[in-house]
């Protein structure tokens, strides 16, 4: 198995952080979404190392197969992380891809580290620009509501992440959108991870704002979005990103749930391959 070393929060003992690449090209790093790992791209890098991409993907700290330290679950250390891997595996031109969590790595990343090893960016059911309901983000989610998430979390982990898988993905009573066998696999997934983390990442993706970074994002952006997304609806989300980024590509997904990374996995990994392959100065504002 493979593994970067990245600082630990608060210490001077350091952090395993996993990761798996496939294909040899232009560098892509998938970044994942909560709770899960970066197993999650499975249908993205079965066909994205097919196009000449050297597709790079790696666990959060607390997921998977990395380290499990206390602390760190913030957005100023998980960016640290994400430079960590880009810097000792020598990657320049880079496609960021993040999901839902990991838009908010890209955005973190960007507005510490800048855009200079940064070819283009790829935000998928992103939790960008803000997410939590403040007097200047009134669109945003009460703080309730992710208080009681932390609260079904520590009650019974499990049971919380098999209803949130069935939301993750669009499931209802008449609704079948993934096999049962799909959603005990994103069970399984999930619960690699540690519950601290879980906990913490929470407040993260919640009550971090992303909007200076955002605005510091001047590479080539792909925004997608499904506008039947009940985890990170995307009148609060993807709506306002593309609003701050006027130079960004756009894509509104009809029906589709947050985790359109199966739903919608043959169009999303078109759309894709059609991005990072194309010429930059199509997206150049």
């Amino acid at each position: 198995m493979s593994f970067i070393k990245s600082k630990s929060s608060g210490s001077n003992s350091s952090v395993k952080v996993f990761y798996q690449e496939y294909g040899k090209g232009k560098p892509v790093v998938f970044i994942h979404g909560w709770p899960l790992n970066h197993e999650m791209w499975e249908y993205q890098l079965a066909e994205l190392p097919k196009h000449n991409l050297r597709c790079i993907t790696y666990d959060r700290r607390g997921f998977g197969k990395s380290d499990r330290p206390w602390e760190g679950y913030d957005y100023t250390t998980l960016a640290d992380d994400l430079n960590e891997l880009i810097t000792q595996l020598h990657l320049s031109e880079v496609t960021l891809v993040g999901f839902s969590m990991g838009g908010g790595e890209i955005a973190s990343y960007i507005g510490k580290y800048g855009t200079a090893k940064i070819e283009k960016v790829v935000f998928i059911s992103s939790v960008t620009p803000f997410r939590l309901k403040t007097e200047d983000n009134p669109n945003g989610t009460d703080k309730l509501t992710f208080d009681d998430t932390i609260h079904k979390i520590e009650e019974d982990r499990p049971a919380f992440l098999i209803e949130f898988g069935k939301k993750f993905y669009g499931v209802e009573e008449k609704k079948q959108t993934v096999s049962q066998a799909m959603l005990d696999w994103n069970q399984n997934l999930c619960l690699m991870s540690s519950a601290k983390a879980t906990v913490d990442c929470v407040r993260s993706f919640s009550e971090t704002d992303f909007r200076e970074d955002i605005k510091k994002i001047t590479v080539p952006v792909l925004i997608i979005h499904g506008d039947a997304d009940k985890t990170v609806p995307i009148e609060a989300s993807a709506d306002k990103t593309a609003a701050m980024l006027p130079h960004a590509k756009y894509m509104v997904y009809k029906d589709a749930p947050h985790g359109l990374f199966i739903t919608e996995k043959e169009k999303l990994n078109a759309d894709l391959i059609h991005f990072i392959t194309e010429k930059n100065s199509e997206f150049k504002s």
